[in-house]
């Protein structure tokens, strides 16, 4: 039988009998399961009720709801109609929200309780309503539907930290692609259990839950992120693989009465990706999961995650490495003083087409097929990969170059910091300076004074914080990313010279 070409329809219907699929975890730690038959069932009931609301293929249909097992059902189950699925962040401002639901044109929303107030231009149903969900779903069987290649699959935006979001579609040849990639690359997974806690508006949390159904694993999702849940589901379910964002797993770690009292030896696999990690979060990484080698992964809504994997030669991933590239993907280091340090542009079948409605945005940063990731990144001898920072964070500091990522992990190495960020403020002398905002480990002592030796002492003078404050927790974004807008603009009030 030839294969389908549709994102919606990776996860196999006929293998893994009656396995769990989905373990939903409720904020109080309550449990519900989602078999492969229940989710095969519910998607193709989901799609045959769109369609017989009159929803024509190719048109959008928006989700804007918290994690749960309908959110995964309706994001396989539309593709599966032949719509396209455009989940939303939440957290964003409601005429963001308004705003991206215009811009990709969306037809119908899905929402939950806490999101229903957010909508009233268009239709929507409440998935976490028993009977207009019910209503919504027309159960029966559905023939596999064959999408061409540059259909759109999904579009997520971009998280707008430098404006409005931008639309990004991903296609369903792209994306079948990606998944056979690594699927092909990842160890077997079949009948072990992942933990994924990030938002599934987040390329993140979805493509690790449909790369889990395809290889017969199971999926504990946590509803709502906090630290202590987070570790408390990976032991309690005894999972094999965790991810997060390194924001998450920094929280986790700081949470040391709880892991006194966990037994995490089962992990065998701790993914962090989605943001720069450092020396010092890998090491209680590795401390937090004693069996599990930490790897370090990389991607963009643009570009997708297949940049980078294992060494072909068997050659160990070092610490903080993003890997070796892909077969199948260019990758290429631009402005940079030599042919092993630049920005990092891509070229593979997972580039989005361009951004959705801005042909101006596209020409910028796509050409030939190559997209400009604006990551400065470093190779090695070996031919792996390291983050060095972002282009556009790059400030001069008396004419320096300064990365806030290579000071942040200067600064992670100290004994008593649990979190660095590092942010430039303008200078009449220097033009721009940096400054930190640091979270201490607990009992840690360190002060304003120890943070300044420590940074002149383990790197160049230039790069040391002028201002350090300390700060119980850092923001965090909608995507539990730090949110370095809300310390920017913090620090603009605070560190003036």
């Amino acid at each position: 039988m030839a294969k389908i070409m549709n994102l919606g329809e990776v996860v196999d219907r006929n293998a893994f009998g009656d396995a769990i699929f989905l373990i939903e975890v409720a904020p109080d730690g309550s449990s519900r399961n989602l078999t492969y038959p229940q989710l095969h069932r519910d998607a193709d009931a989901l799609a045959r009720g769109l369609t017989r609301r009159g929803l024509k293929r190719g048109e959008r249909i928006g989700i804007l709801a918290g994690n749960s097992a309908e959110y995964l059902i309706a994001y396989i189950g539309i593709m599966r109609a032949g719509l396209v699925p455009v989940p939303i962040n939440f957290k964003l401002p409601r005429d963001t929200i308004d705003y991206i639901i215009g811009d990709s044109k969306i037809a119908l929303m899905l929402v939950d309780e806490a999101r229903a107030g957010f909508v009233c231009s268009i239709p929507s149903v409440r998935m976490d309503e028993y009977a207009a969900w019910k209503d919504l779903l027309d159960p029966g069987e559905i023939a596999p539907l064959q999408m061409q290649d540059g259909e759109f699959a999904t579009i997520l935006y971009t998280s707008g930290s430098t404006g409005r979001p931008k639309g990004v579609p991903l296609t369903h040849g792209g994306y079948v692609w990606v998944v056979d990639v690594l699927t092909a690359a990842a160890p077997p997974f079949k009948g072990k259990r992942a933990l994924v806690a990030a938002p599934l508006y987040h390329m993140n949390a979805l493509i690790q839950s449909l790369l889990i159904g395809v290889a017969g694993g199971t999926v504990v999702m946590l509803r709502q992120f906090s630290a202590r849940a987070y570790l408390e589901a990976a032991a309690g379910f005894r999972c094999e693989m965790v991810t997060a964002v390194p924001t998450m797993f920094a929280l986790a770690a700081r949470e040391t009465d709880l892991l006194e009292t966990l037994d995490l030896s089962h992990v065998q696999s701790a993914k962090s990706g989605s943001a720069p990690a450092t020396d010092a979060l890998f090491d209680r990484l590795a401390k937090m999961f004693p069996n599990a080698p930490v790897t370090n992964w990389w991607g963009t809504t643009e570009s997708g995650p297949v940049a980078f994997g294992a060494h072909p030669g068997g050659v160990a991933r070092p610490k903080l490495a993003l890997g070796y590239p892909l077969p199948d993907t260019e990758l290429k280091l631009v402005d940079g003083p030599n042919g092993n340090e630049g920005v990092l542009w891509v070229r593979s079948k997972a580039i989005t087409p361009g951004y959705l409605n801005l042909p101006a945005e596209t020409a910028k940063k796509f050409k030939d097929g190559w997209y400009n990731t604006g990551d400065v990144m470093i190779r090695d001898a070996d031919g792996f990969y390291y983050f060095v920072g972002r282009a556009d964070d790059m400030f001069v500091c008396g004419g320096e170059n300064v990365y806030p990522g290579e000071v942040e992990m200067l600064l992670e190495r100290h004994p008593g910091v649990a979190q660095a960020v590092v942010l430039p403020v303008a200078d009449e002398i220097k033009g721009q300076i940096p400054v930190a905002f640091i979270v201490r480990r607990p009992d840690a002592k360190c002060d304003v004074d120890d943070i300044k030796k420590f940074a002149i002492e383990h790197g160049p003078a230039y790069q040391h914080p002028r201002f350090v404050e300390f700060v119980t927790e850092m923001p965090l974004a909608g995507t539990n990313k730090i949110d370095r807008r809300v310390l920017a603009e913090r620090a603009a009030k605070s560190f003036v010279r």
